[in-house]
């Protein structure tokens, strides 16, 4: 499936779904074996951090500890007066 239409699936489930769709997860750069977990069993993590973990925990540590480490540059520039338009980054 191309990457439009898994955004347009995406968006069918948001308008017409009860729930949340946990697949959500994968847009947000969640690791596949994670999203899967949460939806297989929701209570059957192994750790918990940003998201539920239940694949490699070792590998979401260290991305949750960059994510820490980038939250804190980005909020001691803010909050020195740099503009939201200056700490915005294209990806």
């Amino acid at each position: 499936m191309m990457p439009e239409q898994c955004l347009a699936r995406l968006m069918e489930r948001l308008k017409d779904a009860d729930e949340f769709p946990h697949e959500i997860g994968l847009f947000l750069g969640y690791p596949p074996e994670d999203v899967e977990g949460f939806i297989q069993e929701p209570n059957g993590q192994k750790y918990t951090g940003i998201w539920k973990v239940y694949g490699d925990v070792q590998r979401a540590q260290r991305i949750f500890e960059s994510y820490k480490k980038c939250t804190e540059v980005y909020c001691r520039q803010f909050f020195s007066g740099v503009s939201l338009e200056k700490l915005a980054v294209a990806g």
